[in-house]
């Protein structure tokens, strides 16, 4: 919200564009910010607006636009006090094209789209307006947002003053909301019925059909040569998780399949959100970007909640601890840190791993000018051997250990808990 009001108040404000998965609140929040900072919202919604879906099909008029706009909506659009919505905007032939013409006849509109589609529609040779539209990423909610969701403010407080020592007394209280948050994860549908009615089966109910419209989502609007390969590949994630070596490795999906076979549906979730790649960087130089090994990496999904739920990880296990998902809860504690890393702006993230040996740090970041190595453990067990052999041979000026340990600053190594990873960013 922080982030559209700041882009309202510009005086060189463009047409923005929210990318984000579907699910992940985008719609919600274009209209709360619509009736919030608004005299009015003219919202369209081009998936089911039959008679608009062709309006950008003969030309950019704005008038014209604007016109039919106004009888559609039945609000007469004055730029000082409207906000236009295009929602589902990867649906009319020419609506994306048309911000272009927005941003250069008539920036005087204050223009949002977004479409859980969006990427895809983008290769799929639509003339895209290059440098005249805005990006806002919308993910699930993060830890730090989860906490304020269930009216737990003053823990997330605690965790911003640093008072390490104050945080260690309610260690316990951290680590069981932090298991509550495995399970529900931050998709915002879920967060909402467990914070009114506190029941883990109808989170998982909400899950289990968000997981189903993205299946649909495959057969209905991917190419169908690929669908099968997206369902395979989508499915295999969790299971390549939960290897020791977390790297994806084609061979897993099916015996003898190659990246060839793969690489249009990898792209395909990619471009819809539902994946998040991390590639290997050969190297903690700056920038990452130029020690990045493109063929090796691992897939992480949108959101930790959807990765228990597609594991069909019961609460009991997750809230209570068991034996026989300990594989698993490193998957789970991974798919946690990428999805609070992703939440912090302009942060290049990796993973490490040597040549010739197993030695493998779990992600390596770019932070104020310097590669951080961060090594993750599920639990207390705080042997890190990949993380020493990687100080000892590169020399890092910090190395961070996060894990359910408590926090504490060693020579060569500072560990961060679990649940206070929102401060990684703020801990000279």
């Amino acid at each position: 919200m922080q982030e559209l009001l700041s882009w309202k108040n510009k005086s060189s404000r463009k047409p923005l564009i929210i990318r984000g998965a579907r699910q992940v609140g985008k719609t919600w929040i274009m209209k709360e910010f619509g009736n919030s900072q608004y005299k009015q919202t003219a919202y369209i919604n081009f998936e089911s607006s039959m008679v608009l879906k062709e309006l950008f099909i003969n030309d950019y008029n704005i008038e014209r636009i604007i016109t039919a706009l106004q009888i559609e909506t039945g609000i007469q659009i004055n730029p000082e006090n409207t906000l236009i919505i295009f929602d589902e905007i990867q649906e009319a032939e020419g609506a994306i094209t048309s911000l272009k013409y927005f941003c250069e006849n008539a920036p005087q509109y204050h223009i949002i789209a977004a479409g859980s589609l969006l990427g895809v529609a983008l290769h799929e040779q639509v003339s895209f307006p290059v440098g005249k539209v805005e990006f806002i990423d919308l993910h699930p909610l993060n830890f730090s947002e989860f906490l304020e969701a269930l009216d737990k403010k003053s823990m997330l407080d605690l965790i911003k003053s640093k008072d390490w020592v104050l945080i260690k007394s309610f260690r316990e209280k951290f680590i069981a909301l932090l298991r509550k948050y495995y399970y529900i994860g931050g998709m915002p549908e879920a967060v909402v019925s467990y914070s009114k009615q506190k029941d883990f089966s109808k989170v998982r109910a909400i899950q289990k059909r968000i997981l189903g419209a993205y299946e649909q989502d495959f057969s209905k609007h991917a190419p169908t040569r690929i669908v099968p390969r997206i369902r395979m590949l989508w499915n295999s994630i969790p299971s390549q998780l939960a290897k020791e070596n977390k790297k994806f490795v084609y061979g897993a999906i099916k015996t003898g399949s190659r990246a060839k076979d793969y690489e249009l549906a990898l792209a395909w979730l990619i471009d819809c959100g539902l994946v998040n790649k991390v590639n290997r960087a050969t190297k903690p130089g700056i920038p990452l970007k130029a020690y990045e090994d493109g063929s090796a990496f691992k897939l992480f999904i949108s959101d930790v909640g959807l990765l228990a739920a597609m594991g069909n990880l019961d609460v009991k296990t997750l809230i209570e601890g068991n034996v026989l998902f300990e594989e698993f809860k490193g998957a789970l504690t991974e798919q946690y840190v990428l999805q609070q890393l992703l939440g912090i702006p302009d942060l290049p993230i990796y993973y490490w791993s040597a040549e010739r040996s197993t030695a493998e740090i779990d992600f390596l970041v770019q932070l104020e000018g310097k590669a951080i190595p961060l090594e993750v453990k599920a639990e207390e067990n705080l042997q890190a051997k990949s993380l020493k052999s990687f100080c000892q041979k590169y020399a890092p000026e910090t190395a961070i250990r996060i894990s359910m340990s408590d926090y504490r600053k060693e020579d060569w190594l500072t560990n961060l808990p679990l649940y206070a990873i929102s401060e990684i960013a703020n801990l000279n």
